[in-house]
């Protein structure tokens, strides 16, 4: 039976224009995004498949291109589709993150950084770059390294931070390992880009190390 064929108190999109979109399951919610299914399958039913078959929302939204084409009832352009709505949910944060001094919204920083970069298989190691009432000017990856290293240079950071025209930053990386535990490595390289900075008169506000649902602030634990 198609969705449209339901109750309407079961039907995804009528409860979430009821109840709001919190009040619905995963599958819910996909099936919304993918907004009709296949001949014997309803959207409903294929969400519950992939949910099934990839093992989480998570794992099947991050997963490898080839592999959802390839899955029952999807192809390019529901692939689009999904990719369409997660780059929406970034940019949302980026927005939220930008609006004031990223001070007065700490908790839209960490969802942005975490949303970007903790479903990589490599480490990367960005910056945040601020102007001097510490708004957002811009967020770039400065470098790109294996599973578990990426080699920074802090003459290359200082040189971005001109650049920018950036007056302070904030220190970004990953850790592929889902460990978010800051290792002598990451408070070495830390020192050696603060002490740099300060030489160009630019502040480093944090340096927040990103694993697997948890963001490890430098500054939260007085390391900076």
């Amino acid at each position: 039976m198609a969705i449209r064929d339901w109750p309407e108190g079961d039907r995804p999109r009528e409860k979430l224009l009821k109840a709001g979109a919190g009040s619905l399951s995963e599958a819910e919610l996909l099936a919304i995004l993918l907004g009709a299914g296949i001949r014997g399958r309803s959207a409903l039913d294929l969400a519950r498949d992939v949910l099934a078959e990839f093992g989480s929302l998570r794992a099947f939204l991050t997963a490898d291109r080839t592999r959802v084409c390839k899955t029952r009832g999807f192809g390019k352009a529901r692939y689009s589709i999904l990719q369409a709505a997660l780059e929406l949910t970034r940019r949302h944060y980026q927005e939220l993150m930008s609006v004031g001094s990223v001070l007065q919204n700490p908790r839209a920083t960490r969802e942005f950084v975490q949303i970007r970069l903790r479903d990589l298989t490599y480490e990367v190691f960005c910056c945040l770059w601020l102007d001097s009432r510490y708004r957002v000017l811009g967020f770039e990856e400065v470098f790109r390294g294996t599973i578990d290293e990426a080699i920074v240079h802090p003459r290359e950071v200082v040189k971005l931070a001109l650049s920018r025209n950036a007056s302070a930053l904030i220190l970004v990386h990953n850790h592929p390992s889902g460990i978010a535990e800051p290792s002598p490595q990451d408070r070495q390289i830390t020192v050696r880009l603060k002490d740099a900075l300060a030489l160009v008169d630019i502040r480093v506000l944090d340096h927040l190390v990103v694993g697997d649902g948890v963001c490890e602030s430098f500054a939260e634990r007085g390391l900076l």
